[in-house]
């Protein structure tokens, strides 16, 4: 189902696997409600994935499964849940760059990959960690060259851009599994990655939250509710988080579902072609793979489209369905 809006004059014009860690930073939920009520993209299935070990926003041994019931409870929250289809991610990440999760994750990304049956080119769009893209690949290393990542993750290039104030280790979702993040890079896949600098541009303010999201019916009541969550969960350990939230998942949406109308591409937003870098086991970036293309940086995201365009099939489903 790729139209919930009902817009005959709008069609596909692509599959997007969606990957995200739903039991952490509720971002993904407002990221998934929007690229739901995005009909140029067909959703081919989800990918309810893991967080690092210990993780403070779900420290248990049942991420994945956890992301489940989240992912469930905003397709139920909007009526969807029997039109999509999820397969849930591992719930840890690999061993080492050779030896892949065999899950039915994987496998399902392998057979949407090799699809005979439509021209629509496939996004895998992450706001995680990559196990199962990763163990995809180890699988079947041939269908790197049937689909592009679209990633949120990764630190800043030092020449591009200096990391923010305090940080300190490898970024929050190449941290939930670095080794599947080198196997990915050393593919070749085509790759569009969102690196911190970037996706820490994308900010929603409360005012924005309150009155363009959550008077808009019983999903935007939702979403507001869960972004609210946080910051009373935050309050309570003494850690004010300001009128800002970062919204660094939706930038998945943004280029893929949001591309302009001719030579389609996500035009608004800004890039560099980057050399492939390897990835250390620290996290850090390496020397360059000259052997494999270089790779999409995406230094800034057209915030105004992506929020605009939010706001307004937040209200027309709102309009629609209560």
């Amino acid at each position: 189902m790729a139209n919930l809006l009902n817009w005959p004059l709008v069609k596909p014009r692509a599959r997007v696997i969606i990957d995200n860690d739903y039991s952490g930073d509720p971002d993904d939920l407002v990221q998934t409600a929007h690229h739901l009520l995005s009909p140029t993209v067909e959703i081919s299935f989800f990918v309810p994935s893991h967080l690092s070990v210990g993780d403070p926003w779900d420290a248990t041994e049942h991420q994945a499964s956890n992301a489940e019931k989240v992912l469930r409870k905003l397709l139920a929250t909007m009526g969807v849940e029997e039109h999509f289809t999820i397969h849930r991610g591992a719930e840890k990440a690999i061993v080492d760059r050779a030896t892949p999760r065999d899950t039915p994750a994987a496998r399902a990304i392998i057979a949407e990959a090799r699809r005979t049956d439509t021209d629509l080119p496939l996004f895998y769009a992450a706001g995680a960690g990559l196990t199962d893209l990763a163990s995809a690949l180890l699988i079947d290393p041939t269908i790197a060259e049937r689909m592009t990542l679209v990633w949120i993750g990764g630190p800043e290039y030092p020449e591009l851009a200096p990391p923010p104030p305090g940080a300190n280790g490898p970024e929050y979702n190449l941290r939930i599994d670095i080794a599947a993040a080198q196997v990915v890079f050393a593919s070749g896949m085509a790759i569009w990655q969102v690196p911190r600098n970037a996706y820490r541009q994308v900010l929603l303010s409360y005012a924005e939250l309150i009155a363009s999201v959550g008077t808009q019916g019983t999903l935007g009541a939702y979403l507001q509710k869960s972004i609210e969550a946080v910051m009373e969960r935050t309050g309570k350990i003494g850690f004010n988080i300001g009128e800002t939230y970062a919204m660094g998942d939706s930038p998945l949406v943004t280029l893929t579902a949001l591309q302009s109308a001719f030579e389609a591409d996500p035009a608004s937003s800004f890039y560099v072609l980057q050399p492939r870098p390897v990835i250390r086991d620290d996290g850090s970036y390496g020397m360059v793979e000259t052997r494999l293309p270089p790779i999409r940086v995406y230094t800034q995201i057209d915030n105004r489209l992506t929020f605009s365009d939010f706001f307004a099939k937040l209200q027309l489903w709102a309009r629609d369905h209560g």
